[in-house]
């Protein structure tokens, strides 16, 4: 939808990510030093101090995984694979991992294809009426409208993208995030195209990174759809279990995270580095590899003498009519 690479908004995502997994941290360790009932000690019968079953526990549960994710997502960083061909890594990967903790079984398999079909149908039906939506919106000329007037609203460009990300903020309540990308987004990628130069010199954003940076900006916003109701999914998931909290506890929970967010929201864009600066460097150090030549003329076929000696009547050819002209 913005026409950047995969790899790069992979890469953008990284600094947002742990600038939110380091707010969550510190907010929850605050609160739990503020009120202890939050965040109580492990009993002391339950505390493992065998430095031998904790390395067994991380070898054995998170090793695995963290293997798995760092082959799938690094595999694309580095150009190795596409994200078709890393996302068969991953499944791959999935399979022998199942097998290897022997969780496989038929129906696990089943419902793992069915719930996947079901996924990549819905992504896919999206994308085709979001694109059928798109040429009827644009050929109907909306799209420049739109992006004329709000460009011409005396405002000041930053102004213009918070106003994009409050909307998109906003989407995110009675929306998914299926449809904000594919039908929603494309509306708004001409107004932000139009602030790319105002945008890229006010920030110091590269030209070729912006819109890798409003690529991951759009991500944190979206974030606050699994957090905001009425379509908050992850709330829908803690209640089947912990069955008996009401919905309201939990919104009421979830909501602290959502200002979290949104102060993560405001960092990102206002300091367009956090998720520039990765996939700038990682461009950096591709440029800098230095591609070895190899002399491959031993293998290259003879060419036919015949040829030869057509390119040479040619050229004396081509000097006879030289000395004509002069004259």
């Amino acid at each position: 939808m913005l026409g950047v690479s995969v790899a790069d908004l992979y890469a953008a995502a990284f600094g947002p990510g742990f600038l939110l997994a380091g707010l969550y941290l510190v907010y929850l360790v605050v609160r739990s030093f503020i009120n202890p009932k939050l965040g109580p000690p492990v009993p002391k019968e339950e505390r493992v101090t065998s430095i031998k079953a904790i390395m067994k526990e991380v070898a054995i549960g998170v090793l695995p995984l963290f293997l798995l994710i760092g082959f799938t997502l690094g595999s694309i960083l580095a150009g190795l694979a596409t994200p078709t061909e890393a996302a068969g890594i991953g499944a791959a990967g999935a399979v022998i991992l199942a097998i290897c903790y022997r969780r496989l079984t038929y129906a696990g398999l089943k419902q793992a294809c069915i719930s996947a079909t079901m996924t990549s149908s819905m992504v896919l039906l999206l994308a085709v009426t979001s694109n059928i939506f798109g040429a009827v919106f644009a050929r109907m000329g909306t799209a420049n409208w739109i992006t004329e007037a709000m460009v011409a609203l005396p405002v000041p460009p930053i102004v213009m993208l918070a106003f994009v990300i409050v909307l998109v903020f906003l989407l995110g309540w009675p929306f998914e995030w299926p449809a904000i990308i594919l039908v929603f987004l494309p509306i708004f990628y001409p107004v932000v195209e139009a602030l790319r130069p105002a945008l890229s010199q006010q920030f110091g954003i590269p030209p070729d990174l912006f819109m890798v940076w409003f690529g991951a900006l759009v991500a944190v916003t979206l974030q606050t759809a699994y957090l905001s109701p009425p379509v908050a999914m992850s709330a829908y998931y803690l209640k089947q279990v912990v069955k008996e909290w009401s919905l309201m506890t939990i919104y009421k929970g979830m909501f602290e995270f959502m200002v979290l967010q949104c102060i993560a929201i405001a960092v990102v864009m206002f300091i367009p580095a956090i998720a520039t600066s990765f996939p700038e460097q990682l461009r950096k150090e591709q440029s800098a590899i230095q591609t070895e030549e190899v002399d491959d003329s031993m293998n290259r076929l003879e060419e036919d003498p015949l040829k030869e000696q057509e390119r040479e009547q040619e050229r004396e050819k081509s000097r006879e009519e030289e000395p004509a002209e002069k004259k």
